[in-house]
């Protein structure tokens, strides 16, 4: 599908935040996804991404969320410098400025205002969960990949907040991901599912984190076939294209 590109500005209360918009050419309304970058910033290929599921027919937004610090393109092999910006984020501001493309959304006539769901990678595999607890009203849909410390040891882990969560969700974890251990990922399921909640995840053997950038030395080509199949079978499903591919499997 033919889609254009467009860099927006939207306005949070730590300044101007730059967004890379992706969608259709031509029809209309579509779903949307907003899309949250890894923790290397808003680089070419979460734009990549984001444009990549635009061609499927959906309206995409990727925000900068290292806007705050000079919107700095981290490399992937500096992983220190990137681990001290996402340490400086706060939750609470990063799930307002989810929100701000929340209302940016809605506010296309391009959009169907009801069907917005979000991804992320990294970093943001774990604000995508989180967002689908604060934002329970506004996100119809989650794919959280690799997210780390969604159930870590601590008040403030997303797990903590899965009771208000609404949406489907969907995570998709590497098995070698030295970043995030194997309890919990296993805590991320049974609680979702202790819960109730619509709730679907994958471990990809010999994957390990950062498993779906073909940009990182962690690029595992057949996890990430997979996982696109299963993140564009999820949105379909959840989101309501008009011809959803199959269902998945967890």
């Amino acid at each position: 599908m033919e889609i254009r590109t467009e860099s927006l500005t939207l306005r949070t209360a730590d300044g101007e935040m730059p967004v890379h918009l992706a969608a259709p050419v031509a029809g209309g309304p579509y779903a949307a996804v907003i899309v949250i970058m890894e923790a290397f910033g808003l680089n070419g290929h979460i734009k990549a991404v984001a444009e990549r599921i635009a061609r499927e027919g959906y309206v995409t937004v990727a925000p900068d969320l290292y806007h705050r610090f000079g919107s700095p393109i981290v490399a992937y092999d500096d992983i220190p410098k990137a681990i001290d910006y996402l340490k400086r984020l706060d939750d609470a501001r990063v799930t307002a400025e989810v929100h701000a493309c929340v209302g940016a959304l809605t506010a296309r006539k391009d959009v169907r205002a009801d069907r917005i769901g979000i991804t992320g990678f990294c970093m943001g595999g774990r604000v995508a969960f989180l967002a689908a607890a604060q934002l329970p009203d506004d996100v119809k849909a989650a794919v959280s990949f690799y997210g780390g410390g969604i159930a870590a040891d601590q008040p403030t882990a997303p797990i903590n907040q899965a009771d208000r969560i609404k949406a489907p969700v969907l995570a998709l974890w590497g098995e070698t991901d030295g970043m995030i251990p194997l309890d919990q990922v296993r805590r991320v399921g049974e609680t979702m599912k202790r819960l109730g909640k619509t709730f679907e995840d994958k471990v990809y053997p010999g994957a390990g984190h950062g498993f779906f950038c073909d940009e990182r030395a962690s690029y595992h080509a057949a996890s990430a076939q997979d996982a696109w199949t299963r993140l564009m079978a999820w949105f379909a499903r959840y989101l309501g294209r008009a011809a959803a591919p199959p269902g998945v499997s967890g």
